[in-house]
């Protein structure tokens, strides 16, 4: 070997090496690269379903009725879904523009859809007989639909810990938390894949006594590019506002059920109409957010054919105009006089929920708008700019979309707003 080919050798090595070291050295995969397909996707299926589908009363029975548990744990002898397909649900969540689906594995009420080997009180060891995780699982895994799993920190199988704001003595909490660290291992060794993990009912909230840390910790050792919610008494990944819409400064998703009740209940009939359910995902993306919207199985797995037709109908709407939700970002050019607007790429949308008539006006727009196209039809408007003020012309006298119209718009340059000096 050459001095020369000596030399490129140990650069190549020192090279390899600093290479390798700089990995080690960097850790877990950060948060900003965790969550880039999440910010991408924007809106998710929320899934509650348990032994509560049976009452029709609301994921909250067992507590707002004061159930004793003995007659509430004899409806595991009654659970057993035959309807339950998971595959159907999965092919709805992609119908209607969905990126990843969230699923209730445990609620407050403690009944399990999986096989706990902490917990007798399970769709396994009772009448169903099935690990119906797995098979949702399965599906999930056979669309490539990404897959989340929420966990109650809480149970109401354990004495004194329902919500009264009481506190719980350690000897009450410490066999909580020990369930908490066996059933999330189980979650997240026996299922692939689990792309989030979405806590809740932390009573009491004090992240130091349910060791927060450690069982986040836990979670990312065993699936290092899981995303986490911040219903741990942790930060983590995200935010989760809660039936309504509060942009933050981190990642956040707002969850929304479709009526008013999480669970199923056949009687609540306040369902929110596509238009609405369209400007809380458009509010979302255009704040930077994600929607996480709920569905409520009944108790033979099927989910309400109202809750399903209104899915199909915002399915319809995001094949048109989802490249104005999915990777969506605020935008610098705004129109609050029609909307709302979001950002994609170097993209603007107008998400005009006050159509105009067949000019559209907006102003404070800080670069020349090169083309504006309605989404809906594909139609060009006609274009008249004077400084920070813009006309689009041409367009139709009503909205051609039903729920809500959306505009393309394309730039000369990257778009951005006037300066709010210039009078």
């Amino acid at each position: 070997m050459s001095r020369m080919e000596k030399t490129w050798l140990l650069v190549v090595v020192a090279v390899i090496s600093c290479t390798a070291f700089c990995v080690y050295a960097a850790g877990p995969v950060p948060p900003q690269d965790r969550t880039a397909w999440w910010q991408e996707a924007r809106f998710g299926l929320f899934i509650h379903w348990g032994l509560y589908s049976i009452l029709g009363r609301g994921e909250w029975v067992l507590y707002q009725e004061h159930i004793p548990f003995a007659e509430y744990e004899r409806l595991a002898d009654r659970f057993n879904p035959k309807q339950y397909d998971p595959k159907e649900w999965v092919a709805l969540a992609k119908q209607a523009g969905m990126k990843y689906i969230v699923l209730t594995t445990r609620h407050h009420d403690g009944f399990c859809l999986y096989d706990s080997k902490v917990s007798p009180f399970t769709s396994v060891k009772t009448a169903a007989g099935r690990d119906l995780i797995a098979e949702f699982a399965s599906a999930c895994h056979s669309a490539g639909m990404r897959m989340g799993f929420y966990y109650s920190l809480q149970d109401w199988r354990f004495p004194n810990v329902t919500p009264h704001g009481r506190l719980i003595p350690e000897q009450t909490l410490q066999p909580l938390v020990d369930q908490a660290f066996a059933q999330i291992r189980e979650l997240l060794t026996q299922y692939g894949t689990v792309d989030i993990l979405w806590f809740d009912g932390m009573w009491p909230y004090d992240a130091q006594r349910w060791r927060s840390q450690e069982l986040i910790d836990l979670a990312r050792s065993l699936q290092p590019d899981i995303l986490i919610n911040d219903r741990a008494g942790l930060p983590a990944d995200f935010a989760t506002p809660e039936n309504t819409v509060a942009a933050r400064s981190r990642p956040w998703e707002a969850c929304f059920c479709l009526n008013r009740s999480w669970g199923f209940a056949p009687y609540d009939r306040n369902y929110k109409p596509v238009h609405e359910v369209l400007r809380l995902l458009a509010s979302c993306a255009s704040q930077n957010g994600n929607l996480l919207l709920n569905v409520s199985p009944d108790e033979h797995g099927r989910i309400p054919v109202e809750q399903a037709e209104i899915l199909h109908q915002v399915g319809r709407w995001m094949q048109l105009h989802g490249r104005a939700i999915y990777g969506a970002r605020s935008s610098p050019v705004v129109a609050p006089n029609l909307g709302m607007e979001s950002r994609v790429g170097d993209k603007v949308y107008l998400l005009i929920q006050r159509w105009p008539g067949s000019t559209v006006p907006f102003a404070w727009c800080g670069s020349k708008v090169r083309q504006a196209r309605l989404l809906a039809t594909g139609q060009l408007a006609r274009i008249e700019q004077k400084a920070d003020r813009v006309w689009l012309h041409d367009l139709p006298a009503y909205p051609p979309d039903p729920y809500l119209n959306v505009i393309e718009l394309s730039f000369t340059g990257e778009p951005r707003a006037a300066d709010p000096a210039y009078q």
